[in-house]
């Protein structure tokens, strides 16, 4: 606190003109005011070494900018007060202590010397005096004392003595330094004071800052008081609260709380979870011991707890490791699907000979209905394990994967958490469904957030947001599923091993009929097999002409719709003796043929080739028409073809007419002709980048005039020099080729090496022509003249039989 100091006599306030200078920090001197200062910067010790060394007087003036470490010229206020060294202490950190009074109000002319210390030459600014005082200073001179008597009795913490001589105080200019030198103004405010020469400005100026004073006092006393009060009533509700429960003591209610945390703290012993989680439902249980039992605080505790207590830390089921076993189990569940078998018995062998090993993260990846999702049960039947499934078709929001903070109401795990909660194991078989479905939005992108729990490195200590601590998902079996690979995140598809399940044959249709459809629909249904039977031609029926599905789900359906006619009859009473299923009554039971098998072209024509296409749905036959009509040569492309395929059709065509060029035709013939190229079925939306090389046999059979066989379909890419170039999906192709009675099929010679991956009995009856540039295909497709004749002559040798066949 600033002291006063009685009136020094004239004689001792006569300056001498150059003065060290000391730049103060944040405080501003007024004359007659004692201070102590802390003197630190070796500049200002200097000054205050050499003011001691001459006449102990030293000019004071404060810092505009106090961050500043080394003030200039420019750095300091030219006003100031010039105060005497009345004592100073050296301390043992090199720093010194000085007690000073200001003598009067002085300001710098300029700067003799800058190094090493500050010196100036200053001018002694005398008081103003005052004559006759006026009703208005008169005025002003008390509003200050009552002033500083109010901001005392508001809390200001003024010294008595201050207080005294404010009192006694007549000389305004006195009285505003005093004022000012213990109000703890700001520097700016405290510069103008003291830069005021007028007795009577320095004194109005002092009031304004007392009555804005008062006025913050005022409000922090109103404040202070509102928080008191919030205080005392915390306290005397707590105590209401102590008092109702020692009621509830005596009444022998209330324990229902206590009780709770108890069994919180022994589940969360007995679940041997890791310390973290541990440390973590500590911490909540003692938060549910102060929380009130009604209260909205205490039930999401509850809650959470809940959780934490309720997964399975360290309970996991022990797997069965017989390899006989397990093949028994997924050949009882599933027809074929060798390779996927084949994976889950080397993941048992390796467990078997190495137990710590990391649970493989399968993507099962093929068209709808081939058993992706049944096959994920078998193998947690065969494992022992528990199984758990989840559809991520349509998430959109990324706390469905990592669950919601605990800061929202109704806030929940994610799925992945929950999962293994409804398990009640830490290793089940946990699979994710139809993961090419996942969509993103402002919420976040559900698949990056997979990301951290399929990735064996990571997900031993995934975190959820509302659990907050990790969770170990190592050991958890994880398999996915997707009709297709391309709407996956390539880093998401990265961290999986992909076992692709193709469409199903004729024949293993019926085997899987048989052995697993129609014994689950005659069960399902209340038949037995002494009242229906199916036969084997009648199954082919059905799979032929009421189904076109790479899978089995279609199949299904119509079967359980004849055994659903089957019971109405067993059940009215009507129907007494078996019934068998045959060819020649499917059509009763279930109406008019649905679909048509693709058959292929009665007779080789010239312009139409044979392609092979693959769908979600399985393999396809793809019919590519060319016909060349006078116009401006264009090309002219319809039947809803994509992007991919348009470009297929630019390649086709360069590549013809580089071909073509040799052939006879007149140097204008691609000026003046259209060549228009249509897939049929134009309802059907169609692309990819195998019809490369059927388009092209399309364009140059036109040119040249030459039948493209019809017993021929191809499959392949085309570049503009005519390689043919490898493609995709081979075995659906190949199924969809021998459905439709072909002999011969052309490929890609670098999908030779996918052949092996084909079962023999699908090969069986096709001839395979594996070519690496599109001469070749011409030479294999197009029907020389020779040709022609053997051809013709078979044609009419069959048109007889049919016509015999007929009759």
């Amino acid at each position: 606190m600033n002291k006063p100091q009685e009136q020094i006599p004239e004689e001792e306030m006569k300056l001498p003109d150059i003065l060290p200078v000391l730049p103060l920090k944040d405080v501003v001197l007024f004359p007659y005011i004692i201070l102590p200062l802390s003197v630190g910067r070796d500049k200002s010790i200097q000054a205050v070494d050499q003011a001691l060394a001459e006449n102990r007087i030293i000019m004071l003036a404060a810092q505009k900018d106090p961050t500043v470490e080394e003030p200039g010229q420019d750095d300091i206020y030219h006003w100031g007060t010039a105060a005497l060294i009345m004592r100073m202490l050296k301390l043992p950190d090199g720093r010194i202590r000085i007690l000073v009074q200001g003598l009067s109000r002085a300001r710098i002319e300029h700067f003799s010397q800058t190094e090493p210390f500050l010196k100036a030459k200053v001018e002694q600014i005398d008081e103003y005096p005052v004559d006759e005082p006026s009703l208005e200073l008169e005025a002003l001179t008390r509003a200050v004392k009552e002033g500083l008597d109010t901001v005392v009795n508001l809390g200001k913490n003024i010294s008595s003595e201050v207080m005294i001589l404010a009192a006694n105080l007549d000389e305004p200019g006195r009285l505003a330094d005093l004022a000012a030198g213990n109000l703890e103004l700001k520097t700016e405010d405290a510069q103008k004071i003291l830069e005021a020469s007028s007795p009577f400005r320095r004194l109005k100026t002092i009031n304004d800052l007392l009555m804005r004073e008062i006025q913050l006092l005022k409000m922090q006393q109103e404040i202070s008081l509102q928080a008191r009060g919030e205080m005392d009533k915390g306290q005397r509700e707590y105590f209401l609260r102590q008092q109702l429960k020692a009621i509830q003591q005596e009444l022998g209610e209330g324990q229902e709380l206590d009780e709770e945390v108890a069994v919180f703290r022994r589940l969360a012993r007995e679940k041997g979870m890791p310390e973290e989680a541990y440390e973590e439902v500590e911490k909540q249980l003692k938060r549910l011991e102060r929380s009130h039992p009604e209260s909205a605080e205490t039930a999401i505790i509850r809650t959470y707890l809940e959780w934490m207590t309720g997964l399975p830390w360290v309970t996991f089921s022990e797997d069965r490791l017989d390899l006989d076993n397990a093949r028994k189990i997924l050949d009882e569940d599933h027809y074929d699907l060798e390779k996927v078998k084949e994976r889950i018995l080397e993941y048992l062998a390796v467990r078997k000979l190495k137990n710590d090993t990391k649970s493989p993260i399968l993507c099962f990846v093929g068209p709808p209905g081939v058993g992706k999702t049944s096959l994920g049960r078998s193998i947690a039947r065969a494992l022992g394990r528990e199984f758990v499934r989840i559809s991520l078709g349509g998430v959109r929001d990324e706390a469905e994967i990592r669950g919601h903070r605990r800061t929202y109401v109704g806030a929940l795990p994610g799925r992945i958490v929950q999962g293994i909660n409804q398990a009640k194991t830490s290793n089940p078989v946990f699979m994710l469904d139809e993961i090419d479905k996942v969509g993103s939005d402002f919420r976040g992108d559900p698949s990056s957030a997979l990301l951290e729990v399929l990735d064996p490195e990571q997900n031993h200590s995934f975190r959820d947001h509302y659990l907050g601590v990790a969770y170990d998902l190592s050991q958890v079996m994880f398999i996915t599923t997707a009709n297709l690979l391309e709407p996956i995140q390539p880093a998401f598809l990265d961290r999986m091993e992909v076992i692709r399940l193709s469409g199903y044959t004729g024949d293993e249709k019926l085997h899987i009929a048989r052995r697993h459809l129609i014994p689950k629909q005659i069960e399902l249904h209340g038949l037995t097999r002494k009242l229906i039977s199916f036969s084997a031609p009648g199954i082919r029926k059905i799979t032929a002409n009421y189904t076109q599905e790479a899978g089995v789900r279609n199949l299904e359906r119509e079967l359980a719709a004849i055994c659903r006619k089957v019971a109405v009859g067993v059940a009215s009473g009507k129907k007494k003796k078996k019934t068998v299923v045959t060819p020649e009554n499917v059509e009763k039971f279930l109406g008019p043929a649905k679909h048509f098998s693709q058959e292929l072209l009665h007779s080789n024509r010239i312009g139409v080739a044979t392609g092979l296409a693959w769908t979600a749905a399985g393999g396809d036959l793809l019919f590519i028409e060319v016909v060349t009509l006078p116009g401006k040569g264009e090309l002219r492309l319809t039947g809803q073809l994509g992007e991919v395929m348009k470009e297929s059709a630019q390649a086709a065509l360069s590549y013809s007419r580089s071909c073509c060029a040799d052939d006879g035709l007149p140097d204008d013939y691609f000026t003046r002709h259209d060549i228009h190229v249509h897939v049929p079925a134009g309802s059907v939306p169609k692309d990819g980048p195998s019809a490369g090389i059927t388009i092209a046999s399309a364009i140059v059979s036109v040119l040249k005039s030459k039948p493209v066989s019809r017993r021929i379909a191809m499959t392949g890419e085309i570049t503009l020099r005519g390689d043919v170039l490898p493609i995709g999906g081979l075995k659906e192709k190949v199924l969809a080729a021998r459905g439709a009675g072909v002999k011969a099929i052309v490929l890609p010679k670098l999908n030779e090496r996918d052949l092996g991956e084909i079962p023999d009995h699908l090969k069986k009856g096709l001839t395979f022509h594996f070519v690496e540039h599109m001469d070749e295909v011409l030479d294999i497709a197009l029907i020389t003249s020779s040709r022609k004749k053997k051809t013709a002559r078979k044609s009419t040798s069959s048109s007889k039989q049919k016509r015999t066949a007929r009759r």
